[in-house]
């Protein structure tokens, strides 16, 4: 009996592996395209490559149009992106120490592709497949899908995931989340990685640019940029950004730039906290956020270095700021965390809302 079940599990391991490797082959088949969408002056482009958004154009102060998101030229620069440019990642965005958390008594370990810790899903995290396109109308939304498998990457369980980017009013955008556990409880946390430059993806860096974060607290971190499990007040400090201050006014004090989770404020609205305004003076271009997240991860594009993007225009060091707005890093392994556990017959949702204005 025992020879029997041993053959039965190494059985059950190469059928999950033949899986796997037919759904890798099934998803390298898929089209990968480009989905438009317009309403007026508002014109922003996406791939279901990594379900990611490849540009956002909008007028500035003087009615004059710029592309204020920074990309790649052709889509092939996407499949080998080091940056995250643009991607919906996950399932579980941001780091996780070590690669490894415990749930109910099982010790998951994961694809490590950031030193010993796991990023923004692993080797091949959710921006780097290729989702179904459900739904596309050019003039109001696109929804793409997809189906992670059970022990992608370390994670358990199947998950369905959708995310829709909706047009709303004018130089509105929406992005609407869902994953749904088919069969076993799992961490989710998604996130979109869009680098943020109002004054114009190919203008140079953002330290210029000011920034509101409604946030007195962070979550510190340690030289690995894993979470110590603290959460620190940070009114008065060179993270404080309660108050519009501009970006670079005290980055030279924040060793390699800001690359932080920030706690954000508890507020009275019951759907969506404000969660950040970003404000280019040179455009006159403003960008509002909210979210019904507890977190968001304000990073300074520290890592950026002579990436060639659009246009030919060589991106570097604080080119961009990307705004994710996410579960707490590393919270599978810290219990005071908000948890990122979503069990089976429920639902994840993650909701953002952009207003752009000049």
């Amino acid at each position: 009996m025992a020879t029997k079940a041993v053959s039965l599990v190494h059985l059950l391991a190469g059928l999950a592996l033949l899986l796997a490797a037919i759904d890798l082959v099934s998803a390298a088949r898929k089209d990968v395209g480009i989905y438009v969408l317009r309403r007026g002056d508002f014109t922003l482009q996406f791939t279901n490559y990594g379900a990611s958004m490849l540009s956002a154009v909008l007028p500035d102060k003087h009615g004059n149009l710029a592309d204020v998101v920074l990309g790649f030229e052709t889509l092939d620069g996407y499949t080998n992106d080091t940056t995250y440019f643009g991607a919906l990642v996950g399932r579980v965005a941001n780091r996780i120490g070590k690669a490894q958390f415990i749930l109910n008594g099982v010790l998951y370990k994961l694809s490590a592709n950031d030193g010993n810790n796991t990023l923004h899903g692993g080797t091949r995290g959710f921006g780097d497949v290729v989702w179904d396109v459900e739904s596309y109308n050019t003039e109001s939304h696109v929804t793409f899908t997809y189906r992670s498998f059970d022990g992608e990457e370390g994670f358990p369980g199947d998950l369905a995931i959708s995310v829709t980017y909706l047009l709303i009013g004018k130089n509105k955008l929406g992005v609407d989340m869902e994953a749904k556990p088919l069969n076993k409880p799992t961490p989710v946390n998604l996130a979109l990685h869009t680098y943020w430059n109002l004054r114009g993806h190919d203008s140079g860096d953002v330290l210029s640019h000011k920034i509101q974060l409604f946030a007195s607290k962070i979550t510190p971190v340690d030289s690995q940029l894993i979470p110590t499990g603290e959460i620190r007040d940070i009114r008065g400090t060179s993270y404080d950004f309660l108050q519009p201050r501009s970006i670079g006014s005290r980055i030279h004090r924040v060793p390699g730039g800001y690359d932080i989770n920030y706690v954000l404020d508890e507020t009275r609205r019951t759907h969506l906290k404000r969660v950040a305004v970003l404000h280019d003076g040179v455009s006159g271009r403003k960008m509002q956020l909210w979210s019904n997240q507890p977190g968001i991860q304000f990073y300074t594009s520290n890592m950026l270095n002579n990436t060639e993007g659009k246009g030919g225009f060589v991106y570097k060091k604080h080119g961009g700021v990307c705004l994710e707005t996410q579960g707490f890093p590393d919270s599978v392994n810290h219990p005071n965390f908000p948890s990122q556990i979503v069990n089976p017959g429920q639902t994840y949702k993650h909701v953002m809302l952009f207003r752009f204005t000049a």
